[in-house]
């Protein structure tokens, strides 16, 4: 399984916010520059995590956006469901059409022991657990 961009992107902008809770409101415009994430891009992602109700937001000159309380409590892996699906999690590595059990390929039995591991881990790990930890954070940030 390898994550689009726009989801890699989804949970970078759900960690950034999720650091950023006590801050109340953040721009578009500010998680844009602090991810180096194109604006309309972003806006488009965050439209989608709005109609989840994983995050609010306001417009106008003090808008911006914020992580509901179901979306501080998220499931890395549920943001996973909603921007790739979950069958990511089903699909060859390779991209190969009818690999499975009865027609792997070279990659297949060690894809679905890494695959399940990341799976738990996702499961695992809520933007509240990461943003308590704050570590992480530092990282995503380019300035």
């Amino acid at each position: 399984m390898l994550l689009s961009n726009k989801c890699q992107y989804a949970l970078r902008a759900a960690l950034y916010l999720a650091n950023h809770q006590k801050d109340g409101l953040i721009s578009i415009k500010e998680i844009s520059e602090k991810l180096d994430i194109s604006f309309h891009f972003l806006t488009k992602i965050l439209q989608q995590l709005t109609n989840e109700r994983i995050i609010e937001s306001q417009k106008g000159p003090k808008g911006g956006v914020k992580l509901t309380n179901k979306g501080m409590n998220i499931r890395l892996y549920d943001l996973v469901d909603i921007i790739d699906g979950v069958d990511t999690f089903h699909e060859c590595v390779l991209g190969l059409p009818g690999c499975g059990h009865l027609k792997p390929c070279a990659l297949h039995e060690e894809w679905a022991l890494r695959r399940e591991d990341l799976k738990s881990m996702l499961q695992g790990m809520t933007l509240e657990k990461i943003a308590d930890n704050g570590s992480i954070i530092h990282r995503l940030t380019i300035s």
